[in-house]
């Protein structure tokens, strides 16, 4: 039986620099060797998103392909000896999983660290607007390599436990709230979001919200559709997804409904309708944003 297995590495601009490699040379030459997918995200933020995806095997060999290429790097930067120099990788992982990676009373990542000799820390924050967290891993390529193993051996043991919401690096869900405000009206007469949902948000979301402090609002119309968006067709291919796993990733979310309008004659673009409660709503519009 084999497994997929998908690991998300956050890395600086440097570094992202640094495994392309001239006109993409490097991560063709990691992708046709390790077997892997690798996608990097688009983006101009200072920190991009690098998925790897594949078996356990050509993950594995990704990794330590991308390990070793790091070390390269910072040693030909310090002139130190070839092949000693820490390197750390940050890696992304639901919170839901991170409890059975520290494990009681921090015994497994005790274990992981004594028998790999890599430094491994768990941040105790939330990564903004997710509910992912970062793993952060240093040590000499093998040992970092021999450590990925185990953290990866252990989340698919245990997977995520309810919907994850995915870091993506540069965006803020304050910006999208105020964008989407339909849901609500933000002058300060009253949100349309009960204190409970508003929680709920900030929960999602690790953000105070901006319309937390309007109290306890005469609760609106369950069901307000916001207005139909346009978008060009080639978003609305990202947002549906392979096979449409991503729209019905983003409703499960989400728990609105959204409707993709067909395309009319002679239009790039497609309508696309989300009703729902209005925090299903500003969620919605939050994770097709993203």
């Amino acid at each position: 039986l084999s497994i997929t297995l998908t690991l998300r590495m956050l890395m600086h601009g440097k570094e992202i620099g640094s495994i392309i490699g001239k006109k993409g040379e490097t991560v063709k030459r990691i992708r046709e060797q390790s077997s892997a997918r690798i996608t990097i995200s688009e983006g101009s933020c200072p920190e991009r998103i690098t998925t790897i995806t594949g078996s356990t095997d050509a993950v594995f060999r990704a990794v330590s392909m991308i390990a070793f290429k790091l070390e390269e790097d910072l040693a030909g930067s310090d002139g130190a000896a070839a092949g000693r120099v820490p390197v750390t990788l940050r890696l992304v992982i639901p919170a839901s999983q991170c409890g059975s990676l520290i494990g009681k009373a921090g015994a497994k990542i005790r274990e992981i660290r004594e028998s790999t000799g890599a430094q491994v820390q768990v941040a105790g924050d939330l990564l903004p607007n997710s509910t992912e967290r970062a793993v952060t891993v240093s040590g000499v390529p093998d040992t970092i390599i021999q450590c990925v193993r185990q953290i990866c051996a252990v989340i698919l043991e245990s997977p995520p436990k309810g919907a994850t919401i995915p870091y993506h690096p540069g965006l803020s869900l304050g910006t999208i709230l105020l964008s989407a405000n339909q849901g609500f009206s933000m002058q300060g007469q009253y949100s349309g979001l009960s204190p409970a949902e508003v929680t709920k948000l900030q929960q999602l979301s690790g953000h105070t919200l901006p319309f937390a402090s309007l109290g306890h609002a005469p609760p609106m119309v369950p069901v307000a559709p916001s207005s139909p968006q346009s978008l060009p067709l080639q978003l609305i291919g990202c947002i549906i997804g392979r096979h449409g796993s991503k729209i019905s990733e983003i409703r499960q979310m989400s728990g609105a409904h959204i409707k993709i309008g067909n395309q009319t004659e002679g239009s790039s673009e497609r309508h696309i309708t989300i009703t729902g409660s209005p925090v299903s709503i500003t969620l919605a519009q939050y994770l097709i944003t993203a």
